[in-house]
């Protein structure tokens, strides 16, 4: 098992950053590599709740373990070559929400790949996406955080 941490600071409040993080169909613009996500049971803002992503033909499944809107959400997700849990925390910080994503991997395979997402800030590493997604809320919500 490894363990890799990534945070960020949107110009949006807790409650619009928690609800785009939990919208599968936004997955595609900001996770690299997600085509599509299908087998939807529940919200993915829902403890109990699970659903598949895919990455072309590669499926992960994922289960909601417990969510706090808009503070918390924990997840378990897992294919043959990434497999693990990710903790997110969403805390408001002056006009934002601080989001610090803790990434835990099982295996071998998905440690040793972890370790290649956890490198960098390019497009599909954990912080890259993170940014990705920075960008895609301030993008929707313009002039947040200035007033």
């Amino acid at each position: 098992m490894a363990t890799y941490r990534v945070s960020t600071l949107v110009a949006a409040p807790p409650e619009r950053v928690f609800d785009t993080w939990t919208d599968p169909d936004r997955f595609t613009e900001w996770i690299g590599g997600v085509t599509r996500v299908t087998d939807r049971v529940g919200s993915a803002a829902q403890a109990g709740s699970s659903y598949t992503v895919w990455f072309g033909r590669m499926a992960s499944p994922t289960e909601v373990i417990s969510a706090e809107r808009p503070r918390h959400l924990r997840t378990r997700f897992g294919n043959a070559i990434l497999k693990g849990e990710s903790d997110v925390t969403f805390t408001p910080e002056g006009d934002g929400t601080r989001i610090q994503q803790l990434f835990e991997t099982r295996g071998f395979v998905a440690t040793v790949v972890g370790r290649l997402f956890a490198m960098g800030s390019y497009r599909g590493s954990f912080r890259g996406e993170l940014e990705t997604f920075r960008a895609m809320v301030e993008r929707d919500n313009p002039g947040a955080g200035s007033g």
